[in-house]
């Protein structure tokens, strides 16, 4: 059966945001569609396709003159971000200590295992992935939809930032304890503790974006 059009710009756009959320492509590099396409194996229409929808999310930039760019923030516009998913997953956070299931705490825990056993081998792009699955989670199952539509639009700017703050490793270390303390919320059904929680571990990556963005200017 053949892969649709729109599956295969999908499945491009995929790679292209994988590699600038791992730092692969930096901010303000160029977006060359002919090298792209040649190394994907796919014509340049999908390629053309993926940065349109790459650009809906904020992660790329088209212009006539220059093409393709990858987005950045400054270090205001970090905390703007983070301002913002630390309210949205602190309320998520707070519904779900409230409504959780046995079953859904089990899939947290299971998640949370091995991002910590990730951690301990110093896995930095498992860690990462297992760690983003602890967030949509938590956003997938606090039970809101127009929460969970309004994540998404915001969510995909910073990941980039969250991966850039734990290559500090007091943060990276900082930011377990704090997954710790989570679990620990979920577990108690502590709604208070979690959305407590969950806000300063996102105001804290935020704070390290914004330091580290700083750091590059200067």
């Amino acid at each position: 059966m053949p892969v649709s059009a729109t599956a295969v710009a999908e499945s491009v756009a995929d790679v292209i945001r994988e590699r600038i959320i791992k730092g692969d492509l930096a901010a303000g590099a160029r977006i060359v569609e002919r090298k792209l396409s040649a190394e994907l194996n796919v014509s340049r229409t999908p390629v053309r396709e993926a940065l349109k929808l790459l650009r809906a999310d904020g992660l790329v930039e088209i212009s006539r003159n220059c093409g393709a760019q990858v987005t950045g923030y400054t270090p205001a516009e970090a905390r703007q971000l983070f301002d913002v998913i630390a309210v949205m997953e602190s309320l998520a956070a707070e519904r779900l200590a409230q409504r959780i299931t046995p079953d859904e705490l089990d899939q947290i825990e299971d998640l949370h295992a091995a991002m910590l056993a990730y951690y301990k081998v110093g896995n930095v792009e498992d860690y990462f992935d297992a760690n983003s699955a602890i967030h949509d989670a938590i956003i997938d199952l606090c039970g809101n939809a127009a929460l969970k539509d309004a994540h998404k639009r915001v969510m995909l700017r910073t990941r980039r930032g969250r991966y850039l703050a734990i290559m500090s490793p007091v943060r990276w270390k900082q930011a377990v304890a704090e997954h710790e303390t989570l679990m620990d919320a979920l577990r108690l059904r502590d709604a208070s503790a979690a959305a407590a929680i969950w806000r300063q571990h996102l105001s804290h990556t935020g704070d390290t974006v914004a330091a580290v963005l700083s750091s590059d200017e200067t």
